[in-house]
């Protein structure tokens, strides 16, 4: 398996693009800005779109990608999520005043969009792919994802703060090898981040603490202007994990 990295930033401006990967040619994890990157033939391959949670910087491009190229395919876009965040897209996105429902465009028979729920912990295959909803901390429904190939397994946190569960579940994974996880903001702002549910280098180091498998570690969702000074505490107080950045088209082999 080949993941992407079309956006991993926790804003815009520039190159920087927000979180969206793209899974070999045909499913994308999330779908912020970064989306918007790639050519309409690239975005016409997408047959599947896992979310992670509802918050504008991992949909934004969903609304974009199903308008430009629905109507190019012959099967739906499948958005695979939670019943939770679903129904929060049914009713702020898809909703005819935000943007159509492509659930019912050109029919309800043929629609250009279709929705999939499903539940921490089951596993959904596409031919020898396994991607598994694992539980995340964050402040509206959210999940994170074990991507596995088979040979080995790469495990993206999505949004979350300290977070046992998801610990749990990481452990158990025997060919568990990379590991995609947050830190929105710097230490200084360690009350906004336990506010919204995300991490700070202190709180990474603690939860980093709790992996028991050897994996290779990318920090990702760095607020803009506190980039450098994200990491520069990452790197500081967690240097024993051997932390790195995760970067805008980079790829991850696994």
């Amino acid at each position: 398996m080949k993941l992407k990295i079309l956006g991993c930033s926790g804003g815009i401006g520039g190159a920087l693009r927000t979180t969206s990967f793209l899974l070999d040619h045909d499913i994308l994890i999330d779908a912020g800005t970064g989306v918007m990157d790639l050519t309409v033939a690239e975005l016409q391959r997408i047959d599947h779109v896992f979310i992670t949670h509802s918050h504008l910087d991992h949909i934004a491009g969903i609304p974009f990608l199903v308008d430009t190229v629905g109507g190019m395919r012959d099967k739906p876009i499948t958005l695979h999520a939670t019943e939770e965040t679903l129904n929060i897209l049914k009713r702020h996105i898809f909703n005819w005043l935000i943007w159509p429902d492509f659930n019912l465009i050109p029919t309800s028979d043929k629609p250009f969009m279709a929705y999939a729920p499903f539940s921490v912990g089951e596993t959904i295959t596409f031919g020898g792919r396994k991607i598994t909803p694992l539980p995340a901390n964050h402040v509206v429904p959210a999940v994170g994802f074990r991507l596995d190939s088979g040979r080995n397994s790469l495990v993206f946190s999505g949004d979350t703060t300290t977070n046992d569960a998801l610990w749990a579940e990481v452990n158990r994974i025997e060919n568990l090898s990379h590991l995609i996880i947050e830190t929105a903001f710097s230490n200084k702002e360690l009350d906004l981040a336990v506010a919204a549910k995300h991490l700070v280098p202190s709180l990474l180091v603690e939860e980093l603490r709790k992996l028991k498998k050897p994996a290779r570690i990318y920090v990702t969702h760095l607020k803009p202007g506190e980039t450098e000074l994200i990491m520069s505490e990452i790197e500081r107080d967690a240097a024993e994990f051997e932390p790195r950045m995760l970067e805008n088209n980079q790829v991850i082999e696994f």
